[in-house]
């Protein structure tokens, strides 16, 4: 474990790792990560995060706020990578703790662990610009096909990055999908990635172009079947850092400040203690001062 500890020592310092050290971290994290479910279970006290967003330096900042990893349990509810300037240092560090705290550490996957999004929205130019090379996001990318759709922690809060589809009424479905593949244009993974709550009845079309709108109902009947007590996800910008919906049975965590380094939003995390009691911890921005930060075309907006 030296090896690890150096690393993330290494990362915590915002410094990349050399190519074959990416592609050793890499092998060992998909080691791990085969062996969870596609509805990895999680137990309580546990802090869930939202999308990351490659902000290296509000994820330090999340560090601070929440308590650093091990003393601290995480869940991180997807969308690691692109738009923010540091999505190769951002994503290993998260990598390197669950290879080093395997049992302190929960990933599940967001629609931008996809070889396609990556490609447009930065962490392929990013690899490209600062390995000289494709590789690294290669070993990355083969990453994202191992990692969970979905946690539950407690057998009562259901996590998932985007929401519910017409395809999934019982938790119990998710568990026999083929995860192992880039996330498919539509079906019942790519919903679950995708997909939005919003103020309707029944299910309706997405913006997006992927995934669907579902109303409160869709959300009821999903949380009473399953009996479950709520649904956490992430997947949209919250200005307020979390927003909660649906008579409690919903919430979105949103923890990248000030999102695209220009939107002004706060951040925030959700700590539940070991009786799922719940305490939201907002947070504004790392300060400025010594985040290097690099100029370039900001990426294309998007309504996928």
């Amino acid at each position: 474990m030296k090896d690890v500890e150096a690393w993330i020592e290494q990362l915590r310092s915002c410094e990349a790792l050399e190519e074959r050290d990416v592609k050793q971290l890499c092998a060992r994290a998909t080691e791990i990560f085969v062996e969870e479910g596609n509805v990895q279970r999680v137990d309580a006290p546990v802090t869930l995060c939202g999308d990351i967003h490659g902000q290296f330096y509000d994820l330090a900042e999340l560090f601070r706020v929440g308590g650093e990893c091990p003393k601290t349990n995480y869940l991180f509810m997807g969308d690691f990578v692109d738009r923010g300037f540091y999505s190769v240092e951002t994503f290993l560090l998260l990598l390197a703790l669950k290879v080093r705290y395997p049992d302190r550490i929960t990933l599940i996957r967001g629609n931008h662990e996809s070889r396609q999004i990556t490609q447009v929205y930065g962490f392929y130019d990013e690899c490209l610009r600062k390995y000289g090379s494709v590789n690294v996001w290669r070993y990355c990318t083969e990453v994202f096909d191992y990692i969970s759709l979905s946690a539950i922690i407690d057998n009562q809060i259901f996590c998932v990055h985007g929401g519910l589809s017409p395809s999934i009424n019982s938790i119990n479905q998710i568990r026999t999908i083929d995860r192992k593949q880039e996330v498919p244009h539509d079906g019942p993974m790519c919903d679950l990635l995708w997909s939005d709550p919003e103020e309707i009845n029944g299910w309706g079309l997405s913006p997006r172009g992927a995934g669907y709108l579902f109303g409160e109902d869709i959300c009821t009947q999903f949380n009473h079947i399953n009996k479950v007590d709520m649904i956490a996800r992430a997947h949209q910008l919250v200005m307020e850092g979390y927003k909660v919906m649906f008579n409690e049975r919903l919430v979105t965590v949103w923890s990248a400040p000030n999102y695209c380094y220009r939107c002004g939003n706060v951040a925030a995390i959700l700590e539940l203690d070991e009786n799922l009691n719940k305490a939201y911890k907002v947070f504004e921005a790392a300060p400025s001062e010594g985040r290097g930060l690099q100029g370039r075309a900001a990426p294309p907006d998007y309504f996928l």
